[in-house]
């Protein structure tokens, strides 16, 4: 089993961390709070789980996750992830990021962005597209009939392999999307972005149930996205 650091570990994070630790394997947890502030979380995950800061926990990880705001990217700790497979959950939404030009531009991708911080890290994307809420509550075993796929995006093989064994032991199996510059195509206000909701939701406060996500499904949506640019 793996090590798993997190670098955030608000409602995504968490919910990651719970399945992982529920899979077997470790989780080292951080916000930019500091570690006391988790200690209520780390209480309940138990014994394969603790608290630490960002880098300690980008050290500590055989895969990490990065799921903090996209205006804050620049905050993840470049040598300690030098050579490592990062899961990037980020999506961009001005009304909390700010404009991005390159992204408003459509000259780069969310995690295009991050790849560029971490030169020497190996970036897929992944995460973004699913409520925190459905993330637990669709998992499923191997083999299950009502499993569902999650897409990942990267430049590296390799990483994307390990991805995808780390979302095989959580209840997922991987949907390549290719390359991350084709991350596009499951960020916010595309087909894909909302592919896990039963309903639009009318409020964060009410997500409503998810539905199970077959490969057909997803590819179908991803290939609906469209770019400003071609419209």
């Amino acid at each position: 089993m793996s090590v798993i650091g997190l670098i955030g570990s608000g409602n995504i994070g968490s919910a990651i961390a719970r399945l992982a630790v529920s899979a077997g394997h470790q989780v080292v947890l951080s916000n930019r709070r500091g570690p006391d502030t988790l200690a209520d979380l780390v209480a309940e995950l138990g014994p394969n789980a603790r608290a630490a800061t960002p880098a300690e926990a980008a050290a500590a990880g055989d895969i990490v996750v990065v799921t903090i705001p996209l205006h804050a990217y620049k905050t993840v700790p470049v040598e300690a992830l030098r050579g490592k497979v990062v899961i990037d959950t980020n999506n961009y939404y001005p009304q909390r990021d700010g404009q991005i030009q390159e992204l408003d531009d459509e000259n780069t991708t969310v995690s295009e962005l991050l790849q560029a911080h971490l030169p020497e890290s190996r970036v897929v994307k992944g995460f973004n597209n699913i409520y925190a809420g459905h993330l637990g509550e669709l998992a499923r075993p191997s083999g299950d009939p009502e499993r569902s796929v999650l897409a990942v995006a990267g430049d590296d093989e390799k990483a994307k392999a390990a991805v995808a064994e780390l979302l095989d032991s959580i209840g997922y199996d991987a949907h390549d999307a290719g390359p991350l510059a084709e991350g596009w195509r499951y960020q916010a206000g595309t087909p894909a972005y909302s592919v896990f909701f039963e309903t639009v939701p009318t409020s964060f406060d009410d997500m409503g149930p998810g539905r199970q996500v077959i490969a057909a499904l997803l590819d179908e949506r991803l290939k609906a996205a469209q770019r400003r640019r071609d419209l």
